[in-house]
């Protein structure tokens, strides 16, 4: 077998499983851009306690710790039984090698660009909180403020009605905006998982995972959680992982085969030989 595992059965190419993944990208990207360049918001732009919010809530949740675990786990599965063990066991690195890359990011850029979230500026624009002084404040503290704040947002905007969830998931987000941490865990995934599922000749899940990160991206920026300049840099920068991450597991594959090779032949040239008696 060669050193991507394609079955031989699958009509897609290495190449087309390249380009598909690369014209899959392009459209993620394409979305948060054009938003961004025409210089629209989405926040506040729906009621955030309709159906529709609720819905956005449990989709974004997928990518919230601890259910963004649950969520790799699943769609990991999913995949175990789509394609090759050696396949699935690449799949396994490559996913390994990105969700590193994108949780090491996260936590470097956020502190650095030190950015609101949307939502904490239009609680600041109400006059209900001070993101200068409210980022300054351990992340207890920062809960416990922006739950005063919401519940006074109530009176001062009784146009803006929250759900409990949303309420609840603003209290719980209270870390800077930059980069969109959902947004790259849902990009570096479902670029990672469409690779390998398009070499194994699925197509419907690829679609299924290009769905969900564009719509997680949407939800983070109906919900007031990130700018849209958040969800493109975090789109950009987590197609760049997936590809260096399956780029790193390749080279390693191939390495890692050849070593165990050479290994099982040098160890079957020192075994000795049973004399006929």
């Amino acid at each position: 077998m060669n050193n991507l595992d394609i079955d031989n059965r699958n009509p897609l190419t290495p190449q087309h499983s390249k380009v598909i993944s690369l014209i899959a990208w392009a459209v993620l990207i394409l979305f948060p851009a054009t938003i961004y360049i025409t210089n629209n918001s989405l926040f506040p732009s729906i009621a955030l306690d309709s159906w529709l919010s609720t819905v956005l809530y449990w989709l974004t949740s997928t990518g919230t710790a601890p259910y963004g675990i649950i969520t790799g786990l699943v769609i990991l599965a999913v995949c175990y039984r789509s394609m090759s063990n050696a396949l699935f066991l690449k799949l396994v690195l490559a996913v390994s090698i990105s969700m590193a890359a994108t949780l090491s990011l996260n936590h470097f850029l956020k502190p650095h660009f030190a950015e609101p979230r949307p939502n904490a500026a239009l609680l600041e624009q109400e006059y209900l909180l001070n993101t200068h002084d409210f980022y300054q404040h351990d992340k207890a503290e920062k809960r416990q403020i922006i739950g005063v704040a919401i519940n006074q947002l109530d009176i001062a905007r009784p146009d803006l009605k929250l759900s409990n969830a949303i309420k609840g998931h603003w209290q719980h987000e209270v870390g800077y905006a930059f980069p969109s941490g959902h947004t790259l865990f849902a990009v570096t995934l479902a670029l990672v998982g469409s690779f390998y599922l398009l070499l194994a000749g699925n197509i419907a899940l690829p679609v299924l995972l290009f769905s969900w990160a564009l719509v997680m991206g949407f939800s983070r920026m109906l919900l007031g959680m990130h700018w849209p300049q958040d969800v493109l840099a975090s789109t950009a920068i987590g197609g760049a992982i997936a590809a260096l991450s399956i780029y790193i597991t390749q080279i390693a594959y191939v390495k890692w085969s050849d070593i165990l090779s050479k290994t099982i032949t040098t160890t079957s040239r020192r075994e000795p030989r049973v004399k006929n008696t």
